[in-house]
């Protein structure tokens, strides 16, 4: 196991989540974020079933940086409750983990 986590949030179609990448990108508290433009998002929500077009972006950063970037894409996000998980990473590239460490720098 490693201390890197990659964390998903998805957001609502449209340009929120490049700004929302780039603040957190640009505030140091992920070395990058992939957005994946479109993923179809099933789900439950007050009692009904929804089924959503949404983006879905992956960011990488340490396990000890986790809550700052939790609590940045929950400030900056419009959903009252943002998915915002992080999965750990059991291995990886090396040089590309001491990256991520690094913050992306």
């Amino acid at each position: 196991m490693t201390d890197v986590v990659v964390v998903l949030c998805t957001f609502p179609a449209g340009e929120l989540a490049a700004q929302v990448a780039r603040t957190v990108v640009e505030e140091g508290l992920a070395a990058c974020v992939n957005l994946v433009p479109q993923v179809r998002s099933i789900y439950r929500w007050e009692g009904a079933t929804c089924d959503d077009l949404e983006q879905l972006a992956v960011a990488k950063t340490t396990a000890a940086g986790f809550e700052a970037l939790r609590a940045r894409l929950v400030a900056l996000h419009p959903y009252a409750v943002p998915e915002v998980l992080a999965l750990p990473v059991a291995a990886g590239h090396a040089p590309y983990l001491d990256w991520v460490r690094g913050g992306g720098g």
